[in-house]
Parts: structure tokens; C-alpha cells; sequence
């Protein structure tokens, strides 16, 4: 007989049928003679009772000789299991199938890790998991993933048709534009020397397809970038594309809104509460040192900048001075903090250029810092007041740049949430989800060392409309209409209203991010073509997949829910690439390799 039914389904009411399991063994014990299986397949596990006396000795003894992950087909009678022996861990826990027959579809040899322990994650060396990655999939928690991201790409999908998009599939192979992420390149071997790239983003082939008339386009999109691995980065990754025309701001966010209360009711039955809140660029920064604020709990960043700009204390009045802020961040109860804890906080200081950590600890009844000294009275009473200052307190502070400063606060805001969450004593419910739109982005930033701006989002986002003014002669002042959307202090996406206009585009690429004219005819001379034929006004937005899977699985690595993802140092342990290729391929391809490996046995010869 073929499979029956899957190892989820069967109930009591399905006492005295005959059926039929396919699955692996997930356990095998042996209890006074009798041998229990359990038998487990994608949907669930049923136990699976083997009895001497009611079968073949050749039967029995095969049952007998099964090992964990052997592939078998099992074929009984359900029965309702003897009063005390049911188990509500699982589905089926009401009965169990007395086994008539046994196929070994396949043996299994010894298992490096057992895929049956619910901690495996954690117990498992992460690189063995991801060498043996078919294994790793087989366990529950991996299932689940799965599948639950294939709900959400179902969701997406359903919610996209009734808005109206089509779904319209770009090229991988593209060209290279060297703005942002390293690229990816392919070489051509039809036409050596030349080069395809594989897509950072479908971005200019959407505002093509709006210039097309397509109107509403979106896609599961699968991207390539070639920059280093994080927690929430991978060198291939998938986003959910998409692009609208006529629109403006407002609409994108109502979208994006109800694709995201669709989701969450799909995935984990919680009703998201609609409009998201809006927080301006220069708001998330300075209230929490960051453009993508975790607003679940306060230590929100307090200026200082006035009370400090005449203070005895020159570390904090030189910086105003010196056209910086003074700021400081209260973690609550902290006063406590090892000196490890408070040399990390140092560390973080330092790292983006500041000489150390000025603090104050309030204990017993005092300020303890050896800053305290040089305050006058109006000054302690405004950090007093500010702050809210009490005993137990742990007060930081950061004097520099208004940016630099406010970076420094933020990422010890996070590293201090951090310590507190261990310690218990900042309680964030695991079905909180905060909600914000980042707005209001300044559309350039500048690079010292290049001594150029460059675009803060990308060169094809539009200023705000009473900004363009400004765009030759106070590029700063300018924002952008690019909008993050932000959840739990994370960016799942982001996007903005475009450039339309070719005259605006071309101003932007050659006079504002001073690429030459020749160059920028290279790069974007089709795009700026193309808006000579009537471009309506038009954005959009990319919601990183992964990452919202990660989210909604309750992991903080999207490789738990990538079903083949790469290493921190991006390589595939399972397939060992990437790999060297051989002499033949290359030369087919007109490359030379002047450093590095070739296949093994096989010397790398030098073009002709």
C-alpha cells in the first residue's frame, strides 16, 4: 500500500482502519520485547508498535535492527492507546498503529547530530548544521519555518492580486552600476572583456516598467550583493519588490501597511493596529541615536547642549563650542554595571572616534563620577530634572558632533537594553510589535574623504519638492522623499518617491554626485532616455523577506529561515563554493588568474 495518511492525522475515530506511514524513524525504543517507533514525516509523528507475538520473526527483527532517520513504510491497524500511555506532546498522542508490515525504504548511517533534539540549535556547532543542512531541515523547528515563510509568500502574493499588481519577473543578468554594495560580475564569454552583473535590486528595471505603463509591479525578487555577512545579511537574498505610479507617499504607506496587517494576521493571528506612527529622520536620531529606533522601551537621548554651553567642565563646552551637542542617555538602575559592562560601553565610545565615557553613577544617595566636581548647581539640577534621576541610575553622556553624538548613546542605549533583558529587568512581550515609518531622510550625505555628496538612499530618490531649490546651493537642507519602515528596532524595508523628471536626474547625477556626463550617458543613459518619453510620476518600496521571516519565526539569524544559506564568510559548507573552476573555463572565458586557486591537479595556464 501507498501512504495513507501523514503522521499528524490520526484520532481515536480512526480506531480499526487499516493505513499505511511513510516517514523516518524519529525514535526507537525497546520496552520489555515490545518495540515502539515512532515514524515521522513534514507534517507530525505517530507511534508505531511492533509486538513479537502478532508478527513474522524476519519482521520483527527488522524492526529490531532500525536505526534513527532510516526511511520506512509502515502499514497497521490504529488503535486508541491503553489508559496512561497517551502523549499530548504530539497530534496523534491518543493512539497508536500495531504494526503488520515494515519496508525499509532506505537505511540511514549514524547521524552526525541527532535531529531529534529540540535544542539542537543551540547545542550543535552552526557550521556542522549548515554542512549537513538536509539534516538540519528535518527538524521540527526548521519545518515550521519553512513553511511558515510560505505562508507569507502566499499572503503577499493574494494581498498584491487584489491590489491590482502584476507580477512581472527582471533580469538577473544586468549590467554593473557601482553605486552602494560590491557587485556581484559574471563574465561574457561571447564577448570577452565585457561583463554582466547580477542585480543589487531590479530597481531600474521597475521605473522602466512604469515607464512602460505597467502602473503596478511587485515581485518576490532575488538580490546579490557582495558585502560582509551579518546576523540579517546574506550575499543572496530575497525582497518583495515593488513599484506604483501616481502615487505619492501616503499611498505607498497605506499599502504597505495592509500587506503587513495581512501578513501578521496570517502568520501569527495578531491584529496589527493601523496607521503606523511617523517619526521625522532627525526625531529617531535624536531621541534614540539611531534611523531605525527600537521605541518598545524608553532611555530616550536628552540635549544638554545649552545648560553645558558655559560650563566649567571644558570637555562638554568645548564641543558646543566647536558646533557639537552635548547629550546624555539615563540606564535605568544600572549604577550596578561591572567594570567589563562599563569598559564595553568605553569601547563603544571609542570605536566611532571619541577619547572615552563620561558618566555618573547615583549610589547611595551620591553622584559618583569624577566629572560631578566640575558641575555647578543649575547644571546638576537640569540633569536631575531631565532625567529624571534616581537612586540606582547609571547617567552617560556623549559631547561631539550632533550625529556622532547621538550614535554613540544609541548603540549604548541597545548594548544596556541588552544587559537588562538577561538580568529580567526589562520585560518586553515576545507579541509586541512597534510599528514606524522613518521619514524625512536628508537625501544626500558627504564624504570627507572623497570630498563629494552622495545619495543617502540611492540616485534615483526625489527631493522634497520646496527642498530642489537647494540641491546646487546647500545640498544639506535637502530631503528626501524616502520613507524606512521600522519594526522593533529593525528596518524591514525601504523605498521612496522617484525622479521623473530627465532634467531633475541628470542634475542630480552630474552637478550634485558629480558623475561626468560621459559616464552617467554609461551607466543610466537608457533610464534618462526612457524619461524623455513620458515617465509618470511614480515610487516604491523593497521589504527584505528574510528578515521578516526571521521576525515572525522569533529567530535573530535569517540562515534559520533560508532553506540554503551561506556562511558569515559566504560559503556554502554543504556544496563547498565557492570553488576554483578549471584552466579550460577559464580560458573559454578569457580570464587569467594571476593570484589564487585553480582545480586541484590542474595548473592555471596564461592566456595566449
Amino acid at each position: 500500500m501507498k501512504r495513507t495518511h501523514h503522521c499528524s492525522e490520526l484520532r481515536p475515530a480512526h480506531a480499526g482502519q487499516v493505513v499505511t506511514l511513510e516517514g523516518w524513524v524519529h525514535s526507537r525504543r525497546d520496552l520489555g520485547g515490545v518495540i515502539f517507533i515512532d515514524v515521522r514525516d513534514r507534517e507530525g509523528r505517530t507511534q508505531t508498535v511492533f509486538d513479537p507475538s502478532d508478527l513474522p520473526r524476519d519482521l520483527f527483527e527488522r524492526a529490531a535492527g532500525l536505526r534513527s532517520e532510516c526511511v520506512v513504510r509502515v502499514t497497521g491497524k490504529v488503535r486508541v492507546r491503553p489508559a496512561g500511555t497517551t502523549n499530548p506532546k504530539i497530534e496523534t498522542g491518543e493512539i497508536e498503529v500495531l504494526a503488520t508490515h515494515l519496508e525499509v525504504l532506505n537505511f540511514a548511517d549514524v547521524l552526525p547530530f541527532p535531529v531529534d533534539d529540540p535544542d539542537a540549535a543551540s547545542k550543535v556547532n552552526e557550521e556542522l548544521r549548515l554542512k549537513y543542512r538536509y539534516l538540519d531541515l528535518r527538524r521540527p523547528e526548521m519545518i515550521r519555518n519553512l513553511r511558515l515563510r510560505s505562508k507569507i509568500a502566499a499572503a503577499t502574493r493574494n494581498y498584491m492580486d487584489e491590489q491590482g499588481f502584476l507580477e512581472v519577473e527582471t533580469p538577473i543578468l544586468f549590467k554593473s552600476t557601482p553605486e552602494g554594495a560590491r557587485e556581484f560580475l559574471v563574465p561574457n564569454r561571447r564577448d570577452p572583456g565585457t561583463f554582466y552583473a547580477l542585480p543589487q535590486s531590479p530597481q531600474q528595471f521597475k521605473q522602466i516598467l512604469m515607464v512602460g505603463g505597467v502602473e503596478r509591479y511587485y515581485q518576490l525578487a532575488r538580490c546579490f550583493r557582495d558585502e560582509d555577512q551579518r546576523a540579517d545579511r546574506q550575499l543572496e537574498f530575497t525582497q518583495i519588490d515593488i513599484e506604483m505610479s501616481f502615487v505619492e507617499r501616503e499611498d505607498i504607506y497605506a499599502l504597505i501597511e495592509g500587506l503587513l496587517q495581512r501578513i501578521w494576521k496570517v502568520a501569527l493571528d495578531i491584529d496589527i493596529p493601523t496607521p503606523f506612527r511617523r517619526m521625522p529622520y532627525r526625531e529617531a536620531i535624536d531621541r534614540y541615536g539611531i534611523d531605525k529606533p527600537d521605541t518598545r522601551f524608553g532611555m530616550e537621548l536628552a540635549d544638554f547642549t545649552e545648560e553645558f554651553r558655559h560650563s566649567t567642565f571644558k570637555v562638554f563646552s568645548g564641543a558646543v563650542a566647536n558646533g557639537g551637542v552635548v547629550k546624555a542617555l539615563n540606564a535605568k538602575g544600572m549604577a550596578g554595571a561591572t567594570q567589563g559592562q562599563m569598559d564595553a560601553m568605553t569601547e563603544i565610545a571609542k570605536s566611532f572616534g571619541a577619547k572615552g565615557l563620561a558618566y555618573i553613577k547615583v549610589e547611595g544617595g551620591e553622584w559618583k563620577s569624577p566629572i560631578v566636581k566640575f558641575f555647578g548647581e543649575t547644571e546638576k539640577s537640569a540633569l536631575a530634572s531631565k532625567l529624571g534621576m534616581e537612586e540606582g541610575d547609571l547617567i552617560l553622556f556623549a559631547a561631539d558632533q550632533w550625529l556622532n553624538a547621538c550614535e554613540i548613546l544609541g548603540k549604548i542605549r541597545l548594548y544596556c537594553a541588552e544587559l537588562l533583558r538577561a538580568q529580567g529587568r526589562l520585560q518586553v512581550p515576545a507579541d509586541r510589535f512597534d510599528f514606524l515609518w522613518v521619514v524625512d531622510f536628508p537625501l544626500l550625505s558627504f564624504d570627507k574623504e572623497q570630498n563629494r555628496w552622495y545619495s543617502s538612499h540611492h540616485p534615483f530618490t526625489a527631493p522634497v519638492a520646496e527642498d530642489i531649490g537647494f540641491l546646487k546651493s546647500d545640498p544639506k537642507k535637502v530631503r528626501g522623499q524616502h520613507y524606512d519602515i521600522v519594526v522593533n528596532g529593525v528596518e524591514l524595508g525601504g523605498g521612496s518617491i522617484r525622479i521623473h523628471q530627465p532634467d531633475v536626474q541628470k542634475t542630480v547625477f552630474e552637478e550634485v554626485l558629480q558623475i561626468p556626463p560621459e559616464e552617467t550617458r554609461l551607466r543610466f543613459g537608457y533610464m534618462l532616455e526612457a524619461f524623455r518619453f513620458g515617465a509618470p510620476p511614480h515610487g516604491g518600496i523593497a521589504l527584505g523577506f528574510d528578515r521578516l521571516n526571521a521576525i515572525l519565526c522569533g529567530t535573530p539569524s535569517i540562515r534559520d529561515v533560508i532553506a540554503f544559506p551561506k556562511t558569515a564568510k559566504g560559503v556554502c559548507l554543504m556544496t563547498d563554493s565557492p570553488a576554483p573552476v578549471s584552466p579550460r573555463q577559464l580560458r573559454e572565458l578569457h580570464i587569467q588568474i594571476k593570484s589564487g586557486k585553480t582545480q586541484s591537479g590542474e595548473t592555471n595556464t596564461p592566456l595566449p
